[in-house]
């Protein structure tokens, strides 16, 4: 089930037992922080959860789907998201090992 920003803020609200229109303050207080500092080509790490940081995309060269007339694409920042560890476990659990299966002995050949 998908999780929007009043679904969080509900979930939050009840664990911690504040008040919603408190953690809607913290969490958009939380969000405006993040996005001032991407503004800024900054990066923010939340050990565990992740690492938001900004990349440069160069100019290059494309085509127009309407009329496949070659153009150029400009140049742009753009945000972009690397999950940390903890967080990447929590999506995709490590699989237990399977046990080794023992090598079976070999039959020495019969002597005549």
């Amino acid at each position: 089930m998908p999780l929007n920003k009043s679904d969080l803020i509900a979930n939050v609200a009840k664990t911690t037992e504040l008040k919603k229109a408190q953690v809607e303050q913290i969490i958009a207080t939380t969000l405006d922080e993040i996005k001032k500092e991407l503004g800024q080509h900054g990066k923010v790490t939340l050990v565990g959860f992740g690492t938001f940081d900004v990349s440069h995309r160069a100019e290059r060269k494309g085509r127009s789907p309407k009329t496949g007339e070659e153009i150029l694409i400009p140049a742009k920042i753009i945000p972009k998201f690397r999950p940390g560890r903890e967080l990447k476990v929590t999506v995709d659990p490590p699989k237990p090992a399977k046990p080794v299966a023992k090598a079976k002995p070999v039959a020495k050949p019969k002597k005549k």
